[in-house]
């Protein structure tokens, strides 16, 4: 396969590719690293998520202003991305690997769309070397996930004022996937009910942004004075806030457990010692009980675990990623091969990208 130089741009401008909610807490630091360096920001998203943007998240609506603003990078946190915006491809993840899926299929499928992947740790960063070996026409960089800056980032931010304030009780969070396989939220909703009722613990409760209008209107029901419902946007809020999370097969399990604290699985689709697992929903009481009691074995357990995921605490990781599209740019990874021609996928990136930019894809 011919070898190709990569792009140069002069203008210190990028784009940051949103297609889903979710992306926001994802793609915002490192948006406000790149402004920080200077940069200019555009976003690529649906009407939906544009709803959701703040005074000073500029919207790009036509594939025209996305080119003239020539950006140095597009960052993503989807799966695919259009080959039409120009800059390099960025693959910034939207979760960790949850092992919902066989490797192939799920974490680790190539998809020919990337120049650069941005990967957590080493367990995603070791497999995606062997990637770039074999395909020959990306390379890799360990950055850290920007989202989880918030998390480790010094001085803390303030206490989010929508958070209640520790009582006292454990402060235990309840989220789930919306996968119907893996989910476990409809057989929660009265074990929640009755654990929420008792009053000993404080209870921060969401879930995914796909789950069904019904599933949110049950969840919004079991509101009370020590429980309250948030929408997705405030996971990292939850996630610093909580003692121990509740949880199926999710990628927020990752996110929680990388700051060393317990996760109880329900059912979850591949268990692992950091985990505290059960097989139903009456058996998670006890299981928070065992987690709030932080087992010097369990404790070691997520340590190991998070070394491997994520082990930079920094809260800098949206600062490596723009140094990592600094180095691509000066050819640090070496000359690689074109990216495949994916007819298929292209077509399909082609045919979703107008709602994105519904002034003119």
């Amino acid at each position: 396969m011919p070898r190709c130089p990569r792009p140069r741009f002069a203008v210190a401008a990028c784009l940051m590719f949103a297609t889903e909610e979710y992306a926001l807490p994802i793609l915002r630091p490192l948006a406000a690293a790149a402004k920080a360096r200077g940069q200019d920001v555009g976003w690529i998203v649906p009407d939906a998520v544009a709803a959701q943007l703040v005074p000073g998240e500029r919207r790009i609506t036509r594939l025209k202003d996305a080119k003239a603003l020539q950006p140095e990078a597009v960052y993503c946190a989807a799966n695919w991305v259009s080959p039409r915006l120009p800059g390099i491809k960025v693959q910034v993840f939207h979760g960790f690997n949850a092992e919902k899926r066989e490797p192939g299929r799920g974490h680790f499928a190539i998809r020919g769309f990337f120049d650069l992947y941005a990967t957590q740790g080493p367990a995603t960063t070791r497999p995606f070397e062997e990637l770039a070996k074999e395909h020959r026409y990306f390379a890799v960089r360990e950055t850290g996930w920007p989202k989880l800056d918030p998390l480790f980032i010094q001085p803390p931010p303030p206490r989010d004022p929508a958070i209640p304030e520790r009582d006292g009780r454990p402060v235990v969070m309840y989220a789930s996937t919306f996968s119907h396989r893996l989910s476990a939220a409809p057989g929660m909703v009265e074990p929640l009910r009755r654990m929420i009722a008792r009053g000993d613990r404080q209870w921060l409760l969401t879930l995914h942004p796909k789950c069904s209008e019904e599933l949110f209107a049950a969840y919004r029901g079991l509101e009370a004075d020590n429980a309250r419902f948030f929408t997705s946007d405030k996971l990292i809020e939850l996630e610093r806030a909580a003692d121990v999370l509740v949880c199926d097969t999710s990628s927020v399990i990752h996110e929680f457990a990388v700051m060393h604290k317990p996760v109880v699985t329900i059912a979850n689709r591949v268990p692992h010692p950091f985990m505290l697992d059960v097989p139903t929903p009456d058996a998670v009481d006890a299981a928070i009980d065992r987690a709030l009691s932080h087992p010097p074995e369990l404790m070691a357990a997520i340590k190991a675990h998070a070394d491997q995921i994520h082990p930079s605490h920094d809260g800098h990781a949206s600062e490596r990623v723009l140094d990592a599209v600094a180095a691509y740019q000066r050819d640090e990874f070496g000359v690689l091969a074109r990216k495949p021609l994916n007819l298929i996928r292209r077509y399909k990136a082609m045919r979703d990208l107008p709602p994105l930019l519904p002034d003119g894809a």
